[in-house]
Parts: C-alpha cells; structure tokens; sequence
C-alpha cells in the first residue's frame, strides 16, 4: 500500500472499517496526530482522586499518601491518553508546567518557606504567640483571627498573600490552646476567601466583572448580600466553639522586636506590595533581627533557610505535576467540552444560573485555579445570562463566588497546599474545618433557587446565541 502521508484521504481512514488489514507505512504517525475523544482528556482528575482517596482509605491516613505521587500517576496515564507524537505531549505538558502563574507560584511557596522557618528558628512565632494570647480573650480567639483574615484579604486583595501572612501564627496559637494545626489553618483559609470573593483588587473580582460586563461596585452590593449570612453564621460558630479554648497567658516578657517581621509582612500586603516583595523584604527583617540578637549565625540562617525551602518541595512538585497535567487536559479539549455540555438544557433563570456555577465550578475542578476558571467560562456564562435574563453583576457574583468555594476545598489548589506546608499538616486535615466556604457557597444555592426572576426580559429565542 502506498505511503498515505500527506494525502487527503488519510483523515477519512477507519481502522474500524478494515479491521484485518495490513498497516501501512507512516500509520504510527498518523493515529499519533489523532485527539483522544474530548471527555477523556477530563479522566485524569478522577484518576487522580481515584489513586489519592482509596490510598489514604487502606492506609487508613491522609497525611501519608504523598499527592505528589497520586498526580504522578495521573499525569502519566494523562500523557498515555493525549493525542499527538510524543515531542507534541511532552511540550504540551513542560508548557502548562512552565506557565508564568505556576512558576510564580514556585517561587512564593520557596520564599514563604525561608520566611516562616527562619522566623521560627529566631523566636518570631513564640513571641507573637505570647502577644496575641495576651490581647485577644481567650474566649474571642477563633472568632477574631477569621475576621482578621477577612479584613487582610479585603485589603490585599489575594488569599494567598494573606495565608502567607497568618497560617505561621496560627500554627503557634494552635499549639498553645490545644488545638490541631489543622483546625486553626482552616479558620485563617477561611477568612482568606472572603477577600478573594470580594475585594476590589482580587484578580477573580476584576476576571467576573469584566467577563459579565458590570461594575465592581454593582458586582460588590449583590455579592455581600449572598455572603454575608455566611460571615454571620461562621463567626458565631467561631464564637461559640472558642468558649472551650483553654490559653495560659506567659509571664514571660514579650520580645516584640521579633514580632516585627510579621508586622512588616501584613503592613506591606495592605499597603498593595507584591507578595514576593513582601516576603524578601520580611525574609531580610529576620536575618538582620536574628542576627541582631544572636538568635542564629550566618550558617545557621543558611541551614533555616535550606530546610524551609526543602520542607516546600513536595509542594513545588505538584504544582509543576498539575499544571502540566490540566494543560495537557487543555489542549485535549476537556474544557471545551465541559463548557459546551453544561451549557446545553437551559430552561428558565434558575437552571441558566445553575448552570453558570456548575460551569465554573468543574471548569475550577479542572484547572486548580479559580481566576483562570473564570476567564475560561466567562464569556459562555455571559451568553447564558443574556439570553435568560440574568443580570450580569449577578452572573458575575455567581462567577466569582462559586470559583472562590471550588478552590477553598481543593486539596491540591495552591491555597490548601500553601496552607498545609506551613502548617506542617495535611490538606484533608483544614477541608474538614473550613466552615466559611462550605456556607459561603449555601448562600449562593439559596441565593439561586430564592431570587432565580430574570432582572431583564430573557432573550425571545432561547437557543440564539449572542
């Protein structure tokens, strides 16, 4: 048989059709530029799960299964299963695991590292300790470091910058009330979202509003009112469950000169400085303090320094392993078609805001990202909302809400995983306790099936599309 490389006809070719015949030369080549069919390139995640989940099951605990090892495996059967020469698989997957916000990522997770363990080897997180049990009643300590986290994330606009800021100190707190690390990250990733939702500076406020067509002041009015029942309800819980929180105030004088790199961190995350501005500015603040007080010398501070970075290796590792794994997902075109399936079988603005946030909810599964969850589907959730009468700074709250609480309870999202490194703990040991994203996103089911009227007249023509 003739060498058909470069032929017409090659496309229209069916193995199905000549089940017995003799493979021709180039074939490999051919079925190799073939794209596994669009719903495959999703399995990986469930692969994924699949391998994490009954792992930690039989072992019968969470915190030694390593992810990293489960999306190593799925990010080979992800490979096996992409269409393309091999070249092409292997460029597909080093872009997505090279991709500017990933390695932005690695380098946050390298320089938080440094920070929290050379803060830690100098004293930093016992003398804020001691300070903060002095200040804040007992009684009240849950209950104000969740509104902490929520009026630094409002300010700064990122939830990581403020996990960055405060899980160190709650690690601390955690130990001296008798608490797990866990518990006391979970309220701080709490409080972290709430900024991420609703801050004006927030990459997924600015990512919903553009792609709805509002305004952040009308998007801000409707989200508030979505959210803020949840604010409530958390902070009781936080109230009432910090009645049993048993603190022994130190006698010890406070050394608030070693409080100041925390201070420094939170100062010029209001203050809008980038994240990894901040962390070498405060990284800088410990070395000179340390060395100041003869708290450590210059090997010592080195040795702090190598074992913050080497305790954020795993991390680094799955952020590489999943991002090349969800490009791959990309250029498979699972995305597209998650979106175009959820997209299908709208009927009235109920189902089309349902819709909306089951569209950016699995588009956020798929991703591990929730700002790119939402540039991804934001312009299908637009034409949704036109055409069923949606207004758009409700589409948008919906947007940015749903994405926030996907990415809350991620375990390998970059927030769970920052959080659990500095924690020192697993991810599944914070998903049980994050009470605010699990009613943040209450309130916006409730939201959608109580207020579900159009705000405009739907389009006359339901499968038109803008």
């Amino acid at each position: 048989m003739p060498d058909l490389i470069g032929h017409p006809l090659r496309e229209s070719i069916n193995l199905q059709t000549f089940p017995h015949r003799t493979k021709f030369p180039g074939e490999n080549r051919i079925f190799a530029e073939m794209k596994p069919r669009p719903w495959l390139s999703l399995t990986p995640i469930a692969v994924f799960l699949a391998v994490y989940l009954t792992s930690s099951l039989i072992a019968g605990d969470f915190y030694r299964i390593p992810v990293s090892a489960a999306f190593l495996i799925a990010c080979i059967y992800a490979f096996c299963i992409s269409g393309g020469s091999i070249a092409d698989r292997i460029s597909h997957f080093s872009h997505g695991a090279g991709n500017p916000s990933i390695l932005l990522m690695v380098w946050i997770f390298i320089l938080a590292g440094v920070f929290a363990t050379t803060a830690k080897e100098m004293g930093a997180i016992d003398a804020t300790v001691q300070a903060t049990v002095g200040i804040i009643p007992p009684r009240m300590l849950f209950a104000g470091l969740f509104l902490t986290a929520c009026f630094i994330s409002m300010a700064v606009g990122t939830s990581v910058g403020t996990i960055v800021a405060l899980v160190p100190l709650g690690s601390g707190i955690a130990a001296e009330c008798g608490v797990g690390a866990g518990y006391m990250a979970a309220i701080i990733v709490g409080g972290a979202f709430f900024g991420d939702n609703l801050s004006f500076i927030s990459d997924t406020t600015i990512a919903a509003t553009r792609a709805a067509g509002c305004e952040m002041r009308d998007k801000f009015k409707t989200n508030i009112r979505i959210i803020l029942p949840a604010v409530v309800v958390v902070t009781g819980i936080y109230l009432f469950q910090g009645q049993t929180a048993q603190l022994v105030p130190s006698h010890e004088a406070v050394e608030w000169v070693k409080i100041l790199p925390y201070l420094l961190i939170i100062i010029l995350a209001l203050a809008g400085v980038n994240v990894l501005v901040s962390l070498s500015i405060g990284i800088g603040a410990v070395a000179v303090i340390g060395w100041a007080g003869g708290d450590f010398n210059w090997e010592q501070w080195l040795v702090a320094a190598g074992q913050g970075i080497a305790g954020m290796s795993d991390l680094i590792l799955v952020t590489l392993l999943a991002g090349g794994m969800l490009e791959m997902i990309r250029q498979g075109g699972g995305l597209d078609w998650l979106t175009e399936h959820l997209s299908r079988g709208v009927k009235g603005p109920r189902g089309a805001q349902a819709s909306i946030a089951a569209l950016v909810s699995l588009a956020n599964v798929c991703t591990a990202n929730n700002t790119i969850a939402i540039i991804t589907t934001g312009h299908i959730a637009k034409d949704i909302a036109t055409r069923y009468g949606v207004s758009p700074q409700k589409t948008a709250s919906l947007l940015d809400t749903f994405s926030c609480l996907i990415q809350g309870l991620l375990p390998y999202g970059a927030q769970l995983l920052m959080a659990s490194g500095l924690a020192a703990c697993a991810p599944t040991d914070i998903i049980p306790h994050l009470y605010y994203p699990m009613c943040m996103g209450l309130c916006a089911i409730v939201a959608i099936l109580i207020n579900a009227r159009p705000k405009s007249k739907p389009s006359a023509d339901p499968t038109h599309r803008t």
